[in-house]
């Protein structure tokens, strides 16, 4: 199977022009991701997730944000192109599951229709029954029982895991090099959860698909991604397989994020770990590093100067820190083994 870079972000930096000013919701971004390859993206809400997923899409309004930087999608510049390149992209190279799978699905229209919409999209001369018969084909890929009667009905009769099969199906009836799924199991129970995401690595095998996992859930990042960045005021703060990230974090905010997830072994031994404060106005961020007046080990420099992304340790990690590298493995270490 190929393994070639299918997605390529490079110093993607998004601005939101508001009443109240102007909101750096994205701010210099870079990554590539390659066929067949899950990268997970975390942080808390508005870190600058969804916008990076959304300018993927090209979906920001441009009259209301400014958008810079290049996002290469099999060798097409989506932030450059016609409108008419972008559609022509959208569905058929790279798609998109929404967080709520309910308001992303029209109620008047079955889900048979809906997914054979997607399809005639880029497929204008097929007939509507050689769309239906692949609806009907996809519908059974994703696990929709007794497909040949629920593709006539509407969302509302199917429960939130089956809507969320209808979605995946409508992102995937294209065959699309690209899946960005922003937070597909957010709504979901436990058990349902782990359905969504073993039918989104099964899918992943046989398209070869590469995807980009959005999730507040780190066990979401464990089990469904091969590396994560994680994002906090807009920034990516550290970049690192998911295997460093939970053996060896780099970054003061990871250390939080992973501080505050229950285990087995802790369960019982007194009230999770918590970040102190709250995420930044990203209308005024602070001086220096964002994280600074969160972060336990922030020192003069960390409120001046803004930190560059850095390789630290020798699993291939990058971080945005100011501490050096022998207290940064040494912390990262302590907190990955509690």
């Amino acid at each position: 199977m190929s393994n070639e870079v299918v997605l390529s972000v490079k110093n993607l930096s998004v601005v939101f022009h508001t009443p109240d000013g102007d909101v750096a919701a994205v701010s210099d971004v870079s990554f590539d991701l390659r066929s067949g390859e899950t990268l997970g993206i975390v942080g808390e809400s508005g870190s600058g997730k969804s916008v990076t997923a959304s300018s993927i899409m090209r979906l920001n309004n441009s009259v209301t944000a400014s958008t810079s930087g290049s996002i290469l999608i099999s060798g097409v510049d989506v932030l450059t192109a016609d409108e008419s390149e972008v559609r022509r992209v959208r569905g058929s190279e790279v798609a998109m599951i929404f967080q709520d799978p309910l308001s992303a699905l029209n109620p008047y229209y079955t889900v048979g229709k809906q997914i054979a919409e997607a399809y005639l999209v880029h497929h204008p001369h097929v007939s509507k029954s050689d769309a239906r018969a692949v609806t009907l084909e996809m519908l059974k890929k994703v696990g929709i029982p007794n497909p040949e009667k629920r593709i006539d009905e509407f969302p509302h009769q199917f429960s939130g895991g089956m809507r969320q099969r209808i979605v995946i199906a409508i992102a995937l009836i294209n065959n699309p090099k690209v899946l960005i799924a922003d937070e597909p199991t957010t709504a979901l129970d436990v058990t349902v959860q782990a359905q969504i995401l073993d039918l989104m690595k099964e899918l992943q095998t046989e398209f070869n698909m590469a995807i980009v996992l959005i999730t507040h859930d780190l066990g979401v990042i464990a089990e469904a991604a091969k590396d994560v960045l994680v994002m906090y005021g807009g920034r990516v703060v550290e970049r690192s397989t998911v295997e460093a990230l939970f053996s060896e974090p780099t970054h003061p905010y990871a250390w939080g994020l992973l501080g505050a997830v229950n285990s087995l072994s802790s369960s019982g031994r007194g009230a999770l770990a918590t970040i102190a404060g709250s995420p930044p106005s990203l209308i005024a961020l602070p001086n220096g590093c964002s994280f600074n007046p969160r972060c336990f080990y922030a020192s003069d420099i960390c409120r001046s100067e803004v930190p560059p992304l850095r390789p630290i340790g020798a699993q291939g990690s990058v971080a945005a820190c100011h501490l050096p590298d022998s207290e940064i493995l040494t912390i990262g270490r302590e907190v990955a083994s509690r």
